[in-house]
């Protein structure tokens, strides 16, 4: 891909940033509800929480989940970080893949099935504990960056290196 010119790399950066954001507040929402839904003994306190995970669900999950995914992928096939090339950068993108997948297609249904059947069970106060951990996990590689290069990003470095050395008198390449 073309590396992304700053103005449009900074915006998604911005964009990317926020909705990583939004992921986790709707995440530690969603665990907020969860709890409330599963320690109350007011059936009609757990109904209003499940209803309103329904609806944080139902509308919000999936579409800040891929939106999160796609603004990463674009940002690390736009820039000089590369997908592959450093392993924090890989390890969140396998995280946010594995997470989105969990988020469509288990965190929705549970929800879908406790709001419905009226059964609350600690899988709704599990999924969203262990998704906001993985998005907790996931900020702070975001920031610290540790683990340094992939295989592939040390070949990439040692292969634009060699071919940047250049004798200091001679614009051309040295043997």
């Amino acid at each position: 891909m073309k590396p992304l010119k700053r103005p449009v790399r900074r915006g998604i950066l911005v964009a990317h940033v926020a909705v990583s954001v939004s992921w986790l507040g709707l995440t530690v929402g969603l665990l907020t509800l969860g709890i409330t839904a599963f320690a109350t003994g007011d059936p009609a306190t757990a109904d209003a929480a499940t209803r309103s995970m329904k609806v944080y669900g139902d509308w919000l999950v999936v579409p800040v989940a891929l939106l999160a995914l796609l603004s990463g992928l674009v940002l690390s096939l736009g820039t000089p970080w590369g997908l592959a090339r450093h392993r924090w950068v890989w390890t969140k993108f396998w995280l946010t893949l594995v997470t989105t997948g969990l988020s469509i297609f288990s965190l929705r249904p549970g929800i879908n099935a406790a709001a419905a059947d009226g059964v609350v069970d600690i899988d709704l106060v599990i999924a969203p504990s262990v998704a906001t951990a993985t998005y907790l996990f996931i900020t702070a590689i975001s920031v610290l960056k540790p683990w340094g290069l992939t295989r592939r990003g040390r070949r990439l470095r040692i292969s634009a290196s060699s071919a940047k050395s250049v004798d200091a008198r001679s614009p051309r390449q040295t043997a």
